[in-house]
């Protein structure tokens, strides 16, 4: 009885042993994110993508929230990460840190693939032109931000406007404030993103000048990934609008999210320019 037994359970210990070995051994992907929101927050976001991917990869995909923007960029930078979902200024700093990474894709809101802001007057206001901004009260929102400090920034800049020529400049901390600023009197002049403007609009602003359209959030592979891995991941992503639960995985990123299409390096030239005569202008790092 027993030499009959003995087989069966050196199989079953084989077996035990292989399974074991092949869980230990799957290849496991982390998905990196810059730390917009609370980490808590953006796990839940990213959670349908990571499942998305997992499934159609049959490889699982962890997601990592960074502590900070810098620590991101270093991350991804390093190849410390397989996949990573970027800022655009974030992407450049990367690049010019860490050189090129494989671009996936880049993000379409309402089926474009660029977003723009507004430099932004009350509608009955007498400012009609750069110049007339002098000796006005402008309000921009973050520091940090893109389309609330960075890029009208350096529109006043090529328009021969510094920020010693204004009244008064100040930091509200959100497009909404900005806005609302405006709207109230508090301020003659500031700048949001172009979703804020049409919020805005018909309660009494008007555009003073457009900002240059720049190329959306995207995201990136790690050059360590084999090329016919990064390769599947990009069809995936760019393949989302065209299955019902990847419409899902969009619109939890983003709401109003239609798709993802491809992108290149060269899509955000225009932002690496604006990021250079900030630098020189001695505005940011």
């Amino acid at each position: 009885m027993d030499k009959l037994i003995a087989p069966r359970q050196i199989v079953l210990t084989i077996l035990f042993l292989f399974i074991s070995f092949s869980a230990h051994t799957e290849e496991v992907l982390t998905l990196g994110v810059h730390p917009y929101k609370s980490p808590q927050k953006l796990i839940k976001i990213y959670k349908p993508l990571a499942d998305y991917l997992s499934k159609h990869l049959n490889k699982t995909v962890n997601i990592t929230i960074a502590k900070d923007y810098s620590t991101h960029i270093q991350q991804i930078g390093q190849d410390q990460l397989d996949i990573a979902y970027l800022g655009p200024a974030s992407y450049v700093k990367m690049v010019s840190q860490f050189g090129k990474k494989v671009i996936l894709a880049r993000q379409a809101i309402n089926q474009k693939p660029t977003f723009q802001g507004k430099i932004i007057v009350r509608k009955n206001s007498s400012i009609n032109s750069y110049e007339d901004l002098k000796e006005k009260r402008f309000a921009f929102g973050d520091p940090n931000s893109t389309m609330s400090h960075l890029v009208p920034r350096f529109m006043l800049i090529r328009n021969n406007i510094t920020t010693d020529m204004l009244k008064q400049m100040h930091f509200l901390g959100s497009h909404d404030n900005v806005a609302l600023g405006v709207l109230s009197g508090d301020y003659d002049a500031g700048a949001v993103k172009e979703a804020i403007y049409y919020k805005y609009k018909s309660r009494g602003i008007k555009a003073l000048a457009t900002t240059p359209a720049l190329s959306e959030h995207l995201f990136v592979a790690g050059n360590h990934l084999p090329a016919k891995l990064s390769a599947n991941i990009k069809h995936l992503l760019l393949n989302l609008k065209n299955d019902k639960d990847g419409v899902k995985v969009m619109q939890s990123i983003k709401k109003k999210m239609t798709s993802m299409v491809p992108a290149r390096d060269t899509d955000y030239d225009n932002l690496r320019e604006i990021l250079d005569t900030l630098q020189k202008n001695n505005i940011i790092q």
